[in-house]
Order: structure tokens, then C-alpha cells, then sequence
């Protein structure tokens, strides 16, 4: 037993040396990375968060829809869609809004009020909460994976829906967001230390959004090795 530990240190002090000469930070094939504060809105989202009407994204179940009715605050409702896309509005009761674009939904409303004693109608529908958006989270986590957001999600709160970082491989001032922003693929890079420290504003998360947590190459090889090593008792005598 004395052997094996004795042949073990050559090993592990070679393993140390080649971890500390490694390059710490993880090689992400990316066009452009933009500063934490320049990356823009994605497409499919208005300045205050909700739909601006410009992509094919269509209504999901749990989504909030916001139904106002021009010169009409009476009617005005925020509605939630059922499980099996329905949503209730005063004067024209159920509608099916679940598979619909809120252009869609917007004239179909508007006939069904068009019936209902209001004359030309002039109907919005926003979508204040995305249920049925997704986001896509991988690298370093605890488990990587596809996550629905509901309403504003920051960085920090995206993250925790795949079970936080992986302290023993994540690389926290390498956090990639990569979002689709006027018909380009774009990325920014964040630093976990300082959004959690408040030094770094924690940026808002949308819907479509790939979430890159970096993998530190010296952690990543330190647990390659440890893994590679055979348990051979619980302790080992130098």
C-alpha cells in the first residue's frame, strides 16, 4: 500500500503542474460577443417585456394575455389560458386562444365583438406572461436542459431552474447568453461574481435564450484524474 501511495505523487504533482499551466477559460466558437449591457432585446420581445406582435409565436397554455378593448375600460381583463387553451372574456364568453398568433386572436375577437352591440371594435391582445416559452441551459450546471420561464426571469433566476452551477467545473466570469437580435445570433458574456455581488446589473432572460455556463479547463482535468484513479481503500498511508 505504502508502493501504490508513494507512486501516486509523481503523478498527482505532475497532474498539478499541467492543471496550473492550463488555460482557465473554456473556447466557445461565437461571432460576436457583445458587452453585458449592449445585448439588445431578442425579435419577439417589446421594450416592457411583452409581445410586440413581429414573429409566429403562438399562444400556449398558462400564458397571461392582456384583452383591451379601444375606448372601452370595461372590458378591459387580463385572462389566463386554460390547460386546454381557453381563455373567458365578458359579452362573448369562452374563446379558444391556445395555437393562435395574437393577430389571430385579435380578429377573431374583434368579430365575436363585432356581434356582441359594439360597433368596429379595435382589439389588443399582449402577452404578459410567456408560460410556454422556453430557455435552453448547459455547461457547468447541475442539470442542463430546456426550462419554460413564466413572466421577467433574470440570469440568476435561470440558472436556478437548472439546479445552480456545478461549483466543482463552472467558470463564473464565463457565462454566455446567446439570443437572436435583428435576425443575427449574438452573445454576451457575463460574470456570475460580480451579479452576485451586485456590482454587475442581473440581465433579464427571454424566451429562445441559450445559457452557456463555462467549464474551468483546470477544474474540468483535476477531476478527470480523480475520477481515472481506482479506489483502493478509504485511506492511503505516505
Amino acid at each position: 500500500m505504502k508502493r501504490l501511495a508513494r507512486s501516486l505523487i509523481p503523478v498527482l504533482l505532475l497532474t498539478a503542474g499541467l492543471a496550473a499551466a492550463a488555460d482557465p477559460s473554456p473556447t466557445v466558437p461565437v461571432k460576436k460577443v457583445a458587452d453585458s449591457v449592449e445585448l439588445a432585446l431578442p425579435d419577439n420581445i417589446s421594450i416592457k417585456g411583452v409581445y410586440s406582435g413581429s414573429t409566429e409565436y403562438r399562444i400556449g397554455p398558462q400564458d397571461l394575455l392582456e384583452v383591451s378593448v379601444f375606448l372601452n375600460e370595461d372590458l378591459k381583463r387580463e385572462v389566463r389560458v386554460n390547460s386546454v387553451g381557453q381563455i373567458s372574456l365578458p359579452l362573448i364568453g369562452t374563446v379558444l386562444a391556445g395555437g393562435k398568433t395574437v393577430e389571430e386572436l385579435e380578429q377573431e375577437l374583434m368579430a365575436a365583438y363585432g356581434k356582441s352591440l359594439l360597433q368596429n371594435p379595435q382589439i389588443n391582445v399582449f402577452i404578459k406572461e410567456f408560460t410556454s416559452q422556453r430557455v435552453t441551459i448547459e455547461g457547468a450546471v447541475n442539470k442542463s436542459g430546456i426550462y419554460p420561464i413564466k413572466g421577467k426571469t433574470s440570469l440568476l433566476q435561470a440558472i436556478a431552474l437548472a439546479e445552480g452551477i456545478d461549483m466543482n467545473l463552472a467558470q463564473l466570469d464565463s457565462i454566455l447568453v446567446f439570443r437572436t437580435v435583428n435576425g443575427q445570433r449574438m452573445a454576451a458574456k457575463f460574470d456570475l461574481n460580480l451579479i452576485r455581488s451586485g456590482d454587475a446589473a442581473d440581465p433579464q432572460i427571454f424566451g429562445d435564450d441559450i445559457i452557456v455556463v463555462g467549464v474551468s479547463n483546470r477544474k474540468w482535468a483535476y477531476r478527470k484524474f480523480l475520477e481515472s484513479i481506482p479506489l483502493v481503500n478509504a485511506f492511503i498511508l505516505y
